[in-house]
């Protein structure tokens, strides 16, 4: 490790932009995109900002930690689909439940209702083809101004990168599954 010494200026100046909504995409292979996006989530509920989650590979009846959490503190959690595709008995029922769910999404967005709008895996239905990306482009770009919008999942496509205000990218470095550590409650779920 070096040891480095701490800065004795700030090292950025403060932004003289407009305040306005921000799209803001976690993707890559590593742990972390979900967990980001909930905790954005927190943070604007926190700050009495209203905040609707969307699970796009979550069922409805779903009650992972973060399900239990936001509804102690009141934050609607809604599961869209019926598990990852390996799980799923029948995908073009997965695909219809995803369809169904990015109206919900969608509407949501749109409605400016919300000052946080959280689509969980979306990037998955997405990639199969299962949602018209034009759509999902086209809503994210004319959402009201002040709605800010974020997304998780694997393989976020191009388009919706380049029109993204932030994007980060998790990627693995090390990870317990890989050493036979099977997945932790409370951690991983």
């Amino acid at each position: 490790m070096k040891i480095e010494e701490p800065p004795k200026e700030k090292p950025y100046e403060k932004s003289d932009g407009e305040r306005r909504g921000l799209l803001i995409v976690n993707t890559g292979d590593g742990k972390g995109k979900s967990t980001a996006a909930f905790g954005l989530a927190l943070r604007a509920t926190g700050r009495g900002k209203k905040v609707k989650i969307y699970q796009f590979m979550k069922v409805p009846s779903a009650r992972f930690g973060e399900h239990r959490m936001f509804e102690q503190i009141g934050v609607p959690v809604e599961g869209l689909g019926d598990g990852f595709s390996w799980k799923s008995q029948d995908l073009e029922k997965s695909a219809q439940l995803a369809r169904d769910g990015w109206e919900k999404a969608k509407a949501a967005i749109l409605s400016g209702e919300y000052f946080l709008v959280v689509c969980d895996e979306i990037t998955y239905p997405l990639v199969y083809g299962w949602l018209p990306l034009e759509d999902v482009v086209e809503t994210l770009k004319n959402r009201p101004r002040d709605v800010h919008v974020c997304l998780t999942g694997r393989r976020c496509p191009q388009e919706i990168v380049d029109i993204a205000d932030t994007v980060t990218e998790m990627r693995p470095i090390k990870h317990a599954f890989d050493a036979g550590i099977p997945a932790q409650r409370g951690i991983e779920d």
